[in-house]
């Protein structure tokens, strides 16, 4: 049997252009311990454990005629070098540049003859940092048989890359007449194949009403939602191919403080924090915002499978992550009734019995959030771009150091893929005691997405030294 793509899977294929890549990506800073860590070490780290990874030599293949969705085939000309490539800055080699260089990279499509995924590995960074990044298309990790790649090669301890083996022999690429007649042969047994795909694209609306309805607390507000569009603003734009990147750096313990002071989660404050930011922000640019102004984020959230009576850590990578809308209000002026107001919409999620505690999803082998991030970008592609502003992805990390080889890891931000009309993506995760953000923008809408990166800063300061 054929390895056929989903109709997810296939969807992310054929909507992405030059304009809208559909990868997810990550960006990890390593510090380079006294024995080195290199391109070549970074070469076996990877090369030795992509056996745990099939789909990461595995390309697609088109059906002719397109009369199925197309298959996962071994590419037979698998070149681990053209994946994994090395890039160096200038001096200084800032964290400045080091932006500019993956904002390049990301508005890069991916070769659709290979298999989807690259990595870089980025010397010249002062202090003699090193940087891995990564990206994996949307099609690719799906949390169950795959994860994204920057999960696999980080551990709990330092580990020197072995000399090893590699026994992989590629199967031989079906033949033009084969893809043919499995895709006639399935079309036999399933009938209805032919009309899956617009089935499903049909079927959107009614599963996105579902799951609004879990998030807003009735099916009524989810219409009211879905057919309203969000706010207009400069956040839904038309998306060019040019990319920027920004991060924000924080530390836990200072959401840890104001979530004991005002009875919230760590997640609540996350959102209150962008909020504010995006308030000073739209201002700053002598935008209108009154009392009642919200800008509408999409926040994926993990979930629990509700046909699953003992809950096991491992069954959290299978996909059980569902976009929640939350009105984000910008037009409130008072830190603490953002707070308080963005924690009452998303005690419902809480309330619901599917949610998922930080201290679980921690619980998952490796590191969680990169495949979480890739899981949540895939879910928030079940929704109409017109009924959200910005998509916004928050996973909890490990908080003990991890490794790549025997270099340690000081510091992770996720790369988030726009959408169209989408202008900007925020991907955060915690590690070893900081919360760190990833702002992507596009060139042309967000060319200031650096000021909007200190104002979340800002507006946390603001949280931390607010009271009622």
């Amino acid at each position: 049997m054929p390895d056929r793509l989903s109709a997810l899977d296939a969807s992310f294929l054929y909507l992405e252009d030059a304009a809208t890549p559909m990868h997810v990506g990550g960006v990890a800073v390593f510090e380079r311990p006294r024995d080195g860590f290199d391109y070549e070490q970074v070469l076996c780290l990877i090369g030795q454990r992509l056996a745990f990874l099939p789909r990461y030599r595995q390309r697609v293949l088109n059906v002719p005629g397109h009369l199925a969705r197309p298959v996962w085939v071994d590419d037979v000309d698998f070149d681990l070098n053209y994946h994994v490539r090395r890039s160096a800055l200038p001096a200084p080699g800032t964290d400045d540049q080091l932006h500019d260089l993956v904002a390049r990279l990301m508005a890069r499509t991916m070769d659709h003859e290979r298999p989807l995924w690259e990595a870089y590995f980025v010397e010249g960074l002062s202090g003699g940092r090193v940087a891995l990044v990564t990206k994996t298309h949307q099609s690719v990790v799906d949390g169950a048989g795959t994860v994204e790649l920057g999960q696999l090669i980080l551990d709990a301890t330092p580990q020197a890359c072995e000399p090893y083996e590699d026994t992989w022999t590629p199967r031989r690429l079906p033949t033009a007449t084969q893809l043919v007649l499995d895709a006639v042969s399935e079309t036999v047994r399933r009938p209805g194949e032919l009309v899956e795909n617009a089935r499903d694209v049909l079927s959107d609306l009614s599963a996105t009403v579902g799951k609004v309805a879990d998030a807003v607390g009735g099916v009524a507000a989810s219409l009211d939602r879905i057919f309203s569009p969000a706010p207009s603003g400069p956040l839904n734009r038309h998306v060019t191919g040019g990319r920027v990147f920004a991060v924000v750096r924080t530390r836990l313990e200072d959401y840890r403080k104001v979530r004991a002071d005002h009875d919230v989660t760590i997640n609540d404050i996350v959102l209150a924090a962008i909020t504010g930011a995006l308030r000073d922000w739209l201002l700053s640019r002598g935008e209108g915002v009154s009392a009642t102004s919200t800008v509408r984020a999409l926040v994926p959230l993990a979930v629990l499978d509700a046909d699953t009576v003992d809950f096991s850590p491992a069954g959290l990578v299978n996909n059980e992550v569902e976009p929640y809308l939350v009105d984000l209000p910008v037009g409130e002026p008072n830190p603490v009734l953002r707070l308080q107001h963005i924690s009452h919409t998303l005690r419902a999620h809480a309330d619901s019995g599917r949610s998922v505690a930080a201290r679980a999803m921690l619980k998952v082998g490796g590191f969680a959030p990169a495949t979480m991030h890739a899981l949540a970008a895939r879910a928030a592609g079940s929704f109409s771009g017109r009924i959200f502003n910005l998509l916004v992805i928050n996973s909890p990390g490990p908080q003990v150091p991890l490794y790549a080889g025997q270099a340690r890891m000081a510091e992770m931000f996720p790369v988030i893929p726009l959408a169209r009309n989408q202008a900007l993506a925020i991907g955060v995760t915690s590690y070893h005691g900081g919360v760190y953000f990833g702002l992507n923008g596009d060139r042309k809408a967000l060319s200031d997405v650096d000021v909007l990166a200190g104002m979340i800063e800002d507006s946390l300061e603001e949280l931390k030294g607010a009271s009622w």
